[in-house]
This record gives structure tokens, sequence and C-alpha cells, in this order.
């Protein structure tokens, strides 16, 4: 008996933060099943907090049309649920208790037979734990940070970069005009990508990424620099994960519920008050926070979405799990969640992208 026709429902869930691409993932998911192999779909609603309280719905092919272009989750989200320590809403941490037995109960209960997981570092990473209990689960990479180890791009990625990109150059015909420093924040957590990528595209002077500590006389003197050169006006990226020079993150708030406690944001208001004071020139900043992670996706993102739907079906069907579907070079490979589990994919010194950036005169404030 080959391991397809072992399979007869799927169970599909988003976890985390949302992002340009899901739709087409879950839709790529349920069609490729359906045509395919004949497979049966179930959405989990608002990711493992679904799986935990038993709240799922029937996916046939018409619930799943025209959702391509659609941004966010039709089936929702939750970036606190975690199985393995979970909080009832409005609890507190030292309320956390393991119910990763009732996610296996109620899996069973709606006679699934496999788990797709879309998700960034957590999702994937409860993915794991999960199947270290027995659930056959397969993972697809989703997260705008682009930071997920086994693979070379996440979708959505490419939307918020698009995003990123079309602020600055937005608030380049400002700055040039008002003969400003613009500080544009951006997201990616620990992850300096989408600051990179975004800033580099929109001819950032100076970008700020977690993995590159800064010093305040380098941003400085690169400002300073280019008024002398005849430049009034200078645009400077930073990701929200960059502490400040004398160490410490800059935070707007935390989520006690959540596993990831802490939500960063404030650096672009911290750093454009320190380069006015500094250099004496009118700064202002702008946080992009959440548009980054809305809307429709890029073509980019909706072929990349689709072809990875369709590849976690296929390594379902053909009998592995506990693995998650990457991009590896122009082919979309298994990679075991237990290689994905708890790590972050940085910016390292011998990126091609950072050496290009540098190439081009960007100051990222360590030189």
């Amino acid at each position: 008996m080959s391991a397809s026709s072992a399979i007869k429902r799927i169970g599909v869930l988003t976890g985390g933060g949302d992002c340009p691409g899901i739709n087409a993932v879950i839709r790529a998911v349920v069609k490729t099943g359906l045509l395919d192999y004949g497979f049966e779909a179930v959405g989990i609603l608002d990711g493992y907090e679904g799986l935990v309280k038993d709240r799922m719905v029937e996916l046939g092919y018409e619930d799943v049309s025209g959702i391509l272009t659609v941004g966010g989750t039709i089936l929702g989200t939750s970036n606190t649920a975690h199985p393995f320590e979970y909080v009832e809403h409005g609890g507190q941490a030292e309320d956390a208790r393991d119910v990763s037995d009732q996610c296996v109960t109620n899996f069973e209960k709606a006679g699934l037979d496999v788990l797709f997981c879309i998700g960034g570092d957590g999702t994937l990473s409860i993915a794991h734990q999960l199947a270290a209990k027995g659930l056959p689960v397969v993972g697809v990479p989703k997260t705008i940070d682009n930071d997920i180890c086994g693979t070379d791009v996440t979708f959505g990625f490419d939307t918020a970069v698009q995003i990123v990109t079309e602020a600055i150059d937005r608030l380049h015909t400002t700055a040039m005009s008002h003969h400003r420093a613009m500080v544009i924040e951006t997201m990616g957590r620990y992850a300096g990508w989408l600051a990179l990528v975004g800033g580099m595209a929109g001819g950032g002077d100076i970008i700020l990424i977690p993995e590159i500590p800064h010093h305040m006389e380098v941003v400085c003197e690169a400002v300073g620099g280019r008024s002398r050169r005849g430049k009034r006006f200078s645009l400077i990226v930073v990701a929200e994960g960059v502490k400040r020079p004398e160490g410490g993150y800059v935070l707007r708030g935390r989520v006690e519920e959540s596993h990831e406690k802490i939500r960063l944001g404030g650096i672009g208001v911290w750093l454009a008050n320190e380069v006015q004071e500094r250099t004496g020139v009118v700064s202002r900043a702008v946080v992009l926070g959440h548009v980054q992670r809305g809307g429709s996706p890029t073509a980019f993102d909706r072929v990349l979405a689709t072809r990875l739907g369709r590849e976690a079906v296929v390594q379902a069907a053909e009998g592995r799990f506990d693995v998650m579907v990457g991009v590896q070079g122009r082919d979309i490979v298994p990679v075991p969640l237990a290689d994905v589990a708890q790590k972050q994919r940085l910016v390292t010194a011998d990126s091609q992208v950072l050496h290009a950036a540098r190439s081009v005169g960007t100051c990222f404030g360590d030189e």
C-alpha cells in the first residue's frame, strides 16, 4: 500500500503573524490534495488555538477558489497559542500548561491523517514538537523576515521588500525637498534581511541591521559627510531589532501570554532624535509597521507559495513527515524540522547582498 493511499483527510493551519501569500499556500494544499490525490481537507482556525480548542471547518474546492491574490489568511492565525506552554487569553506566563495531548486528541477526533503547518520559526518549532508526539506533520516556511533556516527564501518576503522599497521611494522626495534625514523603521525582528534588501532596493544611504553593531559617531559622520558633498538629505533604514549602541532593544510593549513576550519597535524614533541632536540636521522617523505584512502578494510570492503548497502535499503523499519544504537554489526540497526548530537564519558577514551594498557606498554604521 502506497503512503498516499493511507491518507484520506488532511488538515492545514496558519500560525504566527499574517503574511502575503498564506492564502495561496492554503489554496495549493487543498487543490493539490483534492485534484491529484483525492484527499479531503480541513482548515484549523486561528493556528494552534484551533487545534487546542477543536475549531475546524471543511475546505472544498470552492472554498479556496479566488483567494490566490488575497492577503492575510482565511483561516485566521494566532501568535500566542503554544500547545506546550499554553496560556488562556488574559492569563500570565506562570499559568502556562501543556495541552499538547489535547491537540493530538482533536487531530484524531477530526479523522486527520496529516497536519500541514504554515508558519515561521515558532510555528515550525511547535510542529516539530508535535511530530515527536506522533503527529505526521509537514511545514511550510512563512515570514516576511526571511529568517528561517533550511530555505533560501520564504514566501511573503518579496512582497514586504516591495512595500519597504515603495515607502523609501516616497520618502526620498520629501527628504530632498525639506533637506532632512528620514529614518525608516522596518520589521524583521532579530534578522536584518528586510531592512537590508528593502533598504538596498530603495537606495538607503545608511542601513542598520541587528547583525552589525553600529556606532552613532559613524552614522552621524555619514549624514554630515553627505551634507558636505552637497547632498542635503539622508535616508536611514533601520531594522526594529537593532540595539542602541549602549545595549538593549527599544520596545513598544510586552504580551505576557505570548511565547515571544517582548514586542520590538521604536528604534526609528530614538535614532532620529539622536541624529538631529548630534548633527543639527532635522530628522523625522517613519515606522512602517504592519503595513509590511498586508495586502496582495507579488507575482513572485504567489508562484512560490503555490509551489511550496504543492510540494508539501507531495512530501506527505510520499510518506515524508517531520519535514519542511524549503527553497534551495531553484528547487524545493524536504528539510528535517530538527534542522529548522529553534534556529534563525541571519545576515552573515560573507553575504553577497551585504557586500554589494557596501560596494555602492552604503554605510552600516560600523566603519
